[in-house]
């Protein structure tokens, strides 16, 4: 390896970036100390802002090394910006906001209580099951991004406004945060990890379903299962209200919501296309505000910011990623590869892999089902999480969510999907 010195810099900036979002509590604590300043040091509290933070210091690191006048340095900067990739954040931005509104959350808030009704278990329970591990399977239709955002939404109307407690609270998130990134694995156009090598290395959704997808299943609902036993007893003493507000919202309206965000699915690779959608979206929220609730505009937007970032400084990581994979065997490369989920993006390592010609079979099933079993122990493991976490981390105590304590909830979870996918 003879790195640069911009990949060096970009290196140490993103081992930075990480170690920041494991030290937000830090940033939160000068803002109490220091009221002065506290909305300066909460932004910096803010896990979205991390990566975006110092993907800007990465730019100004390229702008300063660019030799010339500071024409050149702009070049430079505008150069290395377009030969990035910004397509996945701005989908999550369009599909975060459409996936979050109020007919789309109450059309799959119906389905899942209507199959919650059949099963064996008080209703509280029930449900609680049913959105865990039903929810995150539409991630293999619908993107995970969405059913990470409905999935969130809907834990949060139905429990987490509920003074859940913080042990809960956390098995709830670490469960979601696994599942929805497993729960991509039944198609092949869905999920960035899989879609990142399902092309060059011909793998269709058959394929998929049959080798990795029933698995992933298998998976979603034991840790759906598990974590609906432990913390049954809490889960007993929640209300569910009883009024379908469904019938508050016409058919008609439901039926077009969910065409949006079909289409936004569909142009998923086109962001001219899915951000026109968008738009059109947004035309219809506000000319029928009655059959709206707020817009987590803020919210998808922090989220876009995390992940464009996180693109910016993983442009960078290429230079000891490709060649630390290449070491690895097909076991190793599947613990390697959940284990380097935790601290980026588990499409860049599919995609990094799906560069190496002559892999083995065994190896790329090692590396993509690696690469999905990690993604729910960090929030930059998995594109998704930052959605899951925008909407829910205000529930948790100090209103933000202990990275040590997601790692902690993510573990046996993680355990359950490298038993299915070494063991079984």
């Amino acid at each position: 390896m003879n790195p640069t010195l911009i990949q060096i810099i970009g290196a140490i900036l993103f081992a930075v970036a990480i170690l920041h979002t494991f030290s937000v509590g830090f940033f939160t604590n000068l803002a109490e100390k220091h009221p002065a300043h506290a909305g300066l040091w909460e932004l910096f509290a803010e896990v979205e802002f991390v990566f975006s933070f110092w993907a800007g210091v990465l730019l100004l690191f390229i702008a300063a090394t660019a030799a010339g006048t500071p024409t050149s340095s702009f070049h430079a900067v505008t150069g290395y910006l377009e030969a990035q990739k910004y397509t996945e954040p701005l989908f999550v931005l369009a599909i975060m906001i459409v996936a979050a509104s109020k007919p789309v959350l109450l059309f799959a808030s119906f389905i899942v209580r209507t199959i919650s009704r059949v099963l064996p278990a008080s209703r509280p329970v029930a449900f609680y099951f049913s959105v865990l591990s039903m929810v995150p399977l539409l991630s293999s239709f619908i993107t995970e991004p969405a059913a990470m955002t409905l999935a969130a939404l809907i834990l949060k109307d139905a429990y987490f406004r509920k003074n859940m407690s913080s042990r809960l609270m956390y098995g709830t998130l670490g469960v979601l945060f696994v599942n929805v990134s497993i729960g991509g694995t039944l198609t092949s156009f869905a999920a960035p990890p899989v879609l990142m090598v399902a092309t060059k290395w011909q793998w269709d959704s058959m394929f998929m379903l049959t080798h990795i997808g029933w698995r992933s299943a298998l998976t979603l609902a034991v840790n759906a299962l598990a974590v609906s036993l432990i913390f049954r007893k809490e889960l007993q003493r929640f209300e569910l209200t009883g009024h379908d507000e469904s019938r508050d919202v016409p058919l008609a309206v439901v039926v077009l919501h969910l065409l949006l965000l079909f289409l936004i699915v569909l142009f998923a690779h086109s962001p001219h296309a899915f951000l026109a959608v968008l738009l059109l979206f947004l035309a219809f929220a506000h000319a029928y505000p009655r059959f709206q609730e707020r817009l987590i505009l803020r919210e998808a937007l922090m989220v876009c910011c995390f992940l464009g970032g996180l693109v910016t400084l993983g442009g960078q990581q290429e230079w000891w990623l490709k060649p630390l994979l290449t070491t690895m065997d097909a076991s190793t490369v599947y613990y390697g590869a959940t284990a380097l989920t935790a601290v980026t993006d588990n499409a860049a390592l599919t995609y990094l892999g799906s560069l190496v010609e002559g892999l083995s079979d065994e190896f790329k099933y090692a590396l993509v089902t690696g690469a999905v079993t990690g993604g729910g122990l960090t929030v930059i493991a998995n594109a998704p999480n930052p959605a899951g976490m925008a909407i829910l981390q205000g529930y948790f105590k100090g209103g933000k969510v202990n990275p040590l304590g997601l790692l902690a909830a993510a573990a046996l979870p993680t355990l359950m999907a490298i038993l299915a996918f070494r063991a079984i």
